[in-house]
């Protein structure tokens, strides 16, 4: 078994899709610094996150705040929400609830603030979120939800094999870099203006001072050899 140090958390993956530096100064040297964003999200997840809620509706369980783990990933956290829904028969997509009749499908939902991002930061959130969930109920989960508080509706994702394998990826990449205590250089983009940790990165400072580096060095070795 690994120590428990040696899991990386599963929101991590969301840092770490969006910036490698930006996940390395969170989850490795353990810088943080709030802004508006993280603030709003931190608003989202703390009405949802609720270790106590489990109610029943008919053919639908819905429980929160639910601890997860992947020895495979070597990844736990928090899924924010499952959806257990009755199914009529017993299939590999289905499990079954202690103390209830019949078979269930698991369905997890990420709450998420604002609205649908321009690339899959969530996406492989929630897909790390379902591979947890498939490892611990030896169950097949084929699609998730993301919940986001600006539109207030729920995107429907197909949990694809590509998503799958992307997953896995960046958990090895995270984990590389995490056992090596390695944080990335800062390289400057346009979605660094949306990043809480821009004043302590300084992505800009960074670039530039290696290019001017490169330049004072390049300068010098073109005199001594002239």
């Amino acid at each position: 078994m690994e120590k428990e140090e040696d899991y990386l958390s599963i929101s991590g993956i969301q840092h770490f899709a969006f910036c490698q530096r930006q996940w390395a100064l969170i989850h490795i040297e353990q810088q943080w610094q709030e802004n508006v964003l993280t603030t709003q999200g931190q608003h989202v997840h703390e009405r949802v996150h609720d270790e106590r809620f489990d109610e029943t509706r008919g053919d639908l369980r819905i429980v929160r705040s639910i601890p997860i783990v992947s020895e495979k990933l070597r990844a736990r956290g928090i899924a924010d929400m499952v959806e257990f829904r009755r199914a009529e028969k017993r299939t590999s997509q289905t499990i079954v609830l202690d103390g209830r009749e019949g078979s269930w499908t698991v369905c997890p939902i990420e709450y998420k603030k604002g609205k649908p991002k321009y690339d899959d930061r969530d996406i492989v959130q929630l897909c790390a979120e379902a591979m947890c969930l498939e490892e611990m109920l030896s169950v097949e989960i084929p699609i998730g939800f993301l919940y986001y508080a600006e539109t207030r509706k729920r995107e429907r994702i197909e949990l694809t094999t590509d998503y799958r394998q992307r997953v896995e990826t960046l958990y090895k990449m995270m984990h590389h870099y995490y056992d090596a205590a390695i944080t990335p250089k800062a390289i400057y983009k346009s979605h660094c203006k949306q990043c809480s940790l821009l004043e302590l990165c300084q992505p800009k400072l960074s670039t530039v001072g290696a290019k001017s580096a490169v330049k004072y060095i390049m300068k010098h070795i073109g005199s001594d050899e002239e």
